[in-house]
């Protein structure tokens, strides 16, 4: 099964949660899909196993002996990536989105194909928990959108054997919709706040357009209204609550030392036999 975890806003426990559902399995690979801020190496310290393979994305090039700015090509970007100044076109590759459009449109030849290095991805076996792999992605500063990496790290793990938990960017954008996309199953992390809980309802919204089944983890659990406000939602939206993660100095404490917690692995074997039953699946 691939399993992503992912929630409406940041800072709700979505690592956490990761890290600790993975700890409890005896065969599983971790894939960090927050390309921007990838974390999990800093707790699982990884023995990385080749050096990190680039990823590029194709973006045009113009060729201005040839290009004599009719406009074609910048008629059909729909990202307005390509501008026209007197009689030849200019690019804009911060907004290129890679689709190949404008090569197509171009009558004259003068569009080619060069390559944009957008970020690395490398693979690991973790040092401090057996049995966790490790997939981790790095944009490069700069790249305007994480999309094209995204898609790339899940593409290298179609090819892998045995369970998938996918760390999934924070909020509802093309970032988080690209990671969670084809998920067997996902798991949105809230807190119980109102903005937990209006960002949360922005993230089922996601997965009913996407139809993956998905259940509900509330972190830093009140056991109070904030609880039962959650829980209301939850409800209304015929969407399961996994667990309570509550608060916890002492697993506080772990976590900010960069070690994984060995708290609530009670919760965590609960949450696995939410969504594989049959445990000795896992």
């Amino acid at each position: 099964m691939h399993i992503s975890i992912a929630s409406g806003k940041g800072g709700t426990g979505k690592t956490t949660l990761a890290l600790l559902l993975a700890a409890t399995h005896l065969d599983i690979t971790l894939i960090d899909c927050d390309v921007e801020e990838p974390n999990c190496h800093l707790f699982l310290k990884p023995k990385w196993q080749e050096a990190g393979r680039e990823i590029n994305v194709m973006i045009p090039h113009i060729i201005t002996d040839l290009c004599n700015g009719c406009g074609a090509c910048s008629a059909v970007c729909l990202f307005n990536a390509i501008a026209i100044s007197g009689k030849t076109a200019l690019l804009f590759d911060e907004l290129c989105h890679s689709c190949g459009g404008c090569i197509l449109a171009c009558q004259h030849g003068a569009i080619s194909e060069s390559q944009k290095p957008i970020g690395i991805v490398t693979n690991g076996v973790s040092t401090t928990a057996p049995g966790i792999r490790l997939l981790n992605g790095t944009l490069k500063i700069g790249a305007p959108s994480a999309v094209p990496l995204i898609k790339t790290i899940k593409q290298v793990a179609t090819n892998l054997n045995g369970d998938v938990l996918l760390d999934c960017p924070p909020g509802t954008s093309c970032s988080m919709v690209t990671a969670v996309k084809n998920s067997d199953f996902c798991i949105l992390v809230t807190e119980p706040t109102l903005f937990g809980r209006h960002d949360l309802e922005l993230a089922m919204n996601i997965t009913q357009m996407l139809h993956i089944p998905t259940g509900v983890v509330i972190n830093k659990s009140d056991q109070g209204t904030g609880d039962d406000s959650i829980e209301a939602l939850c409800q209304s939206r015929h969407i399961p609550v996994l667990a309570k993660i509550p608060h916890s100095l002492s697993f506080a404490k772990q976590y900010a030392a960069g070690l994984i917690p060995n708290e609530f692995q009670d919760i965590a074997a609960r949450i696995w036999h939410q969504i594989i039953p049959d445990r000795s699946a896992i």
